[in-house]
């Protein structure tokens, strides 16, 4: 029996207000009333009674009103809109498989309430019913539906008013999952011509109805290789074997781009530029030999690493890299992208993102607790909305840039909130190159103490005869082909199934229960994520340590029956972690875990077999030596070439007053403040936070976040950023350059010691496979090594996404290609020791002096006022010079000021970066609510035009004021660096700049600049 329980809000309803002020904007003007209804569907037999009880459970009986309907029969009034007062009703819901968050927490609550439990066959199911009153046609309701819902993970049903009431309401739908096919093990033919090859490459495996199984993202010369080893086996590869070599073998995985030979450089651009500056730095600063190989895991325990000015403990061979916090804790940090997915289902790319990246968190050593959440989103203009399709003849239309946002920032909101882990720090890219492929950064910080039990905790390995099990969520179809298909390009064959939703109340769950308990009681030896490849990688990458591994796939929870048994293998289904438990330990694991209502499973055991075997219902389906598993994958010789652009520069008109131009410039997506954002997203909830996202009394977005995750310690963390995607445009040197300089210079600006930084890479690239991309990722990643080195602030973690490009059809049909701009985005963090001498950017007090320090030169190539120039006048300015960095030069001054700080001397301090020196004064002005009066007469000489002294991007410049009784002994300190006294904070409200001549170029008042600053999102 089918029961629906709908449930009503009978005051203020401030979902379906906004709802309906959102459709009336999108050009449904003739919407009167919306009414919102939450919808239960319930497929288990309960008597009347206990009905209500669920419906009193499940809503809030002040506020909200419930029907309850039995296979069509009401149970109580209808509620607060009657038949005749609406005209339409709209209900969307999940389609069959996707993870369904409410409907599985709703279950608990009924089990936990009427002490019963749901049979495999029956379940909850949520959607939400809309009903709107409103003279719409069925055309113009269609259209209104296609803006509710994605139809990728969704489904979306319309009635009138009168087939509503013929219909005693709503359909009864029980979106269920219905398999009917019987798994089976297929052998995969590879003894076929290399044109075969090519299609079950790109394509998939061949199913026996003809249709395909989607991308195993292998080219042909890894299929070749593949099919000489099955070869020489004297066999055909089970599917599972073929799925599992793609999965291992991804681009996602393998990062193979950043490991083959390129030119003459014949480790890869990741050995030879990234982690050489990293082993550089350290053996610098006196890192000791490593811990020999062990027999035990004990001895393993005992041969930790020590160093003594070295701060780094584990780096790039984890599931996050971690540096010292002090004698008794490490901190970890790890930065993940999830671009693909998030282009797809934004929701359900950003929160399996963020909930992805807290178990590479919680995965780390011997598991880590996250203590902070980072997000940066890389998107379109939402305001502008152009028409793309994935396939031909208008079909598999894009989600509109607009649409994608809002998923994306509501998707990291659910992740992190739900999960009580705090979202201090973000930022906002927009450019039109996203719009074919959004980037989607999220990271974590964690914390760990350094020993459990006295064996250091970064120290794990799965040892033969350990159980392998698997905790957390069931298995589905839902992330099928993850790996692959995030290491092609989107088009037309990208799969549905690639996406997943992360449910963060499940993972809270387990990860309290690993990291709060079973971790301190040393109940496991290795543990590690269930994130791309599922198992598949998971227990491979785990029986590297052991030596080898035999799974049970049969004992494998599912979500429902009737997957096939590479589904089961491969599957990225959330919230699931692998952890390799001695059978001593065993009983007690399970009971901790089942005590805490987290689904625990043997499904298998670590051993040093050489081998990677796999069981189904008993019969060996997979059966691959683990050395051909993870090191037989064929090295590509790849080949760079690299022409440096020769742009137009522009000519620009000197104008007497540019206070215009200013405030269209703090307009802008990519200055202004996106507090909508900041505010939705918590920043408190473990009372760690220091230096908040939103600083000041205005309240602005601030490049830096300081937490303090010991509350017991007056240490800290400090955490920024450094992204220049425009800057690609002319030299992808300068702008990893000026990505890691800004990085460095918002840690230093807060309080941090430079010796003390460390950094993190996340390469987002385009058409990796094209000589000219790859010759400026070699640039970038030889910028990477040469800045590092100058700084000697080692990286401790990284990822790539090498094929950031849509292939589709734009409005006309024309076939179009769409490639991001070669992105890095730098993360940066550095421990502190006295959080109360930290920094912020808001000015403090009338009579402060501002000074500048750094050089400004006329360095406005590729900058955010040539492409606010370039929106305006309509045409293409990119220049030529775009900021270089002086690393050298840089490195003292972040020393000099660093004394600064740590004597006191510094009121407020604010690194320049986009928008150039007037933006970074504003924000000031705008934090501390308090009027500017600046001079630029005292400039670089290089700096001829007003417009360069303003908003030129130079690198290495920090702006702070200084109280007058402090002036003479901070130029003291200062000296031998280049600093300006360039004006006072006043408190007249007035900002004003005068220009190089002395006369007045900007003048605003505060309320003027403040709602410059806050209008590009205002309504949010």
């Amino acid at each position: 029996m089918i029961t629906r329980i709908e449930v009503s809000t009978t005051v203020f309803d401030s979902r379906a207000a906004l709802l309906k002020k959102r459709l009336q904007n999108q050009g449904f003007k003739k919407i009167t009333q919306v009414i919102i209804k939450d919808v239960y569907t319930i497929n288990k037999v309960f008597p009347d009674k206990r009905l209500r009880e669920i419906a009193f459970a499940i809503s809030n009986p002040v506020t909200q009103q419930t029907n309850i309907l039995v296979e069509g029969f009401q149970r109580l009034s209808v509620g607060i809109m009657s038949h005749a007062q609406f005209d339409w009703a709209i209900e969307v819901g999940f389609l069959p498989g996707v993870t369904d968050n409410v409907a599985n927490t709703t279950r608990e609550i009924i089990e936990d309430r009427l002490k019963t439990k749901f049979s495999t066959d029956e379940g909850v199911y949520t959607s939400q019913l809309l009903l709107i009153k409103g003279k719409l046609t069925i055309t113009e309701i269609k259209k209104l539906a296609d803006t509710l819902y994605n139809p990728i993970i969704s489904r979306v049903h319309i009635k009138n008013y009168r087939d509503y009431l013929r219909d005693g309401g709503m359909d009864r739908i029980v979106p269920k999952v219905k398999l009917l096919q019987k798994p089976d093990v297929l052998n995969v033919d590879l003894e076929v011509a290399d044109e075969q090859l090519v299609k079950i490459g790109k394509a998939g495996i061949s199913n026996p109805d003809g249709t395909r199984r989607g991308p195993l993202a292998l080219s042909l010369p890894f299929m070749k290789t593949i099919q000489a080893h099955f070869r020489n086996l004297g066999r055909k590869p089970t599917d599972i074997e073929l799925e599992s070599l793609a999965q291992t073998w991804s681009e996602h995985c393998k990062h193979t781009i950043f490991a083959d030979p390129i030119d003459d450089i014949h480790d890869g651009l990741f050995k030879h530029f990234i982690k050489r500056a990293t082993v550089e730095i350290r053996k610098k600063k006196g890192k000791k030999p490593s811990y020999a190989k062990a027999a035990s895991f004990a001895e393993v325990a005992t041969k930790a690493e020590s160093a003594g000015k070295d701060f780094c403990v584990s780096v790039f061979k984890d599931n996050s890299g971690a540096i010292e916090f002090d004698k008794d804790y490490l901190i970890t940090h790890k930065v993940e992208t999830h671009n693909s997915p998030s282009a797809l289902d934004p929701f359900g790319g950003a929160i399996t993102g963020i909930v992805g990246v807290n178990r590479d968190t919680i995965g780390f050593g011997l598991g880590a607790k996250p203590v902070a959440n980072v997000y940066g989103f890389c998107f379109a203009d939402p305001r502008v909305d152009i028409p793309l399709y994935k396939g031909p003849n208008f079909t598999q239309k894009m989600l509109s840039s607009r649409r994608i946002m809002d998923g994306v920032v509501d998707g990291v909101n659910a992740g992190g909130n739900q999960s009580g882990i705090p979202t201090p720090l973000g930022f906002l890219y927009f450019d039109e190159c996203y719009r074919g492929k959004p980037l989607v950064f999220v990271g974590t910080l964690g914390i760990i103490p350094k020993k459990i039990k006295k064996i250091p905790s970064h120290m794990k390995r799965a040892m033969p005869g350990d159980y392998i099990v698997m905790v957390g969520g069931r298995v589905g179809k839902d992330g099928i082909h993850g790996a692959t298909f995030s290491s092609e390009a989107l088009d037309e064959g990208s799969p549905s199934t690639a996406v997943q939703i992360g449910d963060p109340i499940t993972q809270k769950k387990m990860s309290d229960a690993l990291v709060k308990e079973a971790r301190d009681q040393l109940l496991y030896h290795s543990i590690t994520d269930n994130g791309a490849g599922g198992l598949s990688c998971s227990v491979a990458e785990m029986a590297k340590e052991s030596g080898g591994c035999s799974v049970d796939l049969e004992k494998v929870p599912l979500k429902y029956p009737g997957l096939e048994s590479w589904e089961i293998w491969v599957s990225e289904s959330q919230e699931r972690m692998t952890v390799a438990v001695p059978p001593k330990n065993w009983k007690k694991f399970y009971d901790l875990m089942k005590r805490r209502g987290v689904e625990t499973t043997v499904i298998g055991t670590f051993t040093d077999s050489g081998k990677c075997e796999v069981r189904y219902n008993g019969k060996t389906i997979m059966d691959i030596e683990m050395q051909f598993l993870h090191f037989g994958l064929p090295r590509k010789k790849l080949t760079t070439s690299y022409t440096p652009p020769q742009n137009t520069e522009p000519k620009i008109v000197n104008n007497k007053n540019l206070t215009k131009t200013f405030l269209t410039m703090m307009e802008r997506l990519n200055v202004s403040s996106f507090s909508f954002i900041s505010q939705q997203y918590d920043h408190l909830v473990q009372g760690n936070c220091v230096l908040a996202p939103l600083q000041g009394r205005g309240r602005v977005n601030s490049d830096v976040t300081v937490l303090r995750p010991v509350l017991s310690s007056q240490k800290g963390v400090i955490l920024s950023f450094g992204l220049y995607p425009t800057y690609s445009n002319i030299d992808t040197y300068h702008m990893a350059a000026s990505s890691i300089d800004t990085a460095v210079r918002n840690v230093v600006a807060a309080g941090a010691d430079l010796s003390r930084v460390a950094l993190l890479d996340n390469f987002c690239w385009c058409s990796s496979d094209d000589p000219h991309r790859l010759g400026q990722l070699k640039r970038a990643t030889q910028a990477c090594y040469d800045i590092a080195c100058d700084y000697q602030t080692p990286f401790i973690s990284g990822k790539d996404s090498m094929f950031n490009d849509f292939k589709g059809y734009d409005s006309k049909g024309t076939p179009i290609k769409i490639s991001i701009p070669p992105t890095l985005l730098v993360s940066s963090l550095a421990v502190i020791d006295d959080i109360t001498k930290v920094i912020s950017l808001d000015v403090k007090a009338p009579g402060d002096f501002i000074y500048i320090l750094g050089e400004t030169y006329d360095e406005l190539g590729a900058s955010e006022y040539y492409c606010m120039l370039a929106e305006l006048l309509g045409n293409q300015y990119l220049g030529n010079r775009v900021p270089t960095v002086n690393a050298q030069k840089n490195r003292n001054l972040y020393k000099a000021f660093y004394r600064c700080i740590q004597d006191g001397l510094i009121a407020s301090s604010i690194g320049v970066g986009r928008g150039g020196l007037a933006v970074a004064l504003a924000k000031k002005s705008i934090g501390g609510m308090l009027g500017l009066r600046v001079t630029l007469s005292k400039l670089h000489q290089s700096v001829t035009s007003l417009h360069a002294a303003l908003f030129s991007e130079s690198q290495g410049r920090i702006i702070v004021t200084v109280a007058p009784k402090n002036q003479k002994i901070f130029e003291h300190t200062m000296k031998g660096n280049s600093f300006l006294n360039i004006g006072k904070v006043t408190k007249d409200n007035k900002f004003t700049v005068e220009g190089l001549n002395g006369k007045e170029i900007v003048g605003a008042n505060i309320s003027t600049l403040y709602k410059s600053y806050t209008a590009s999102f205002k309504g949010y």
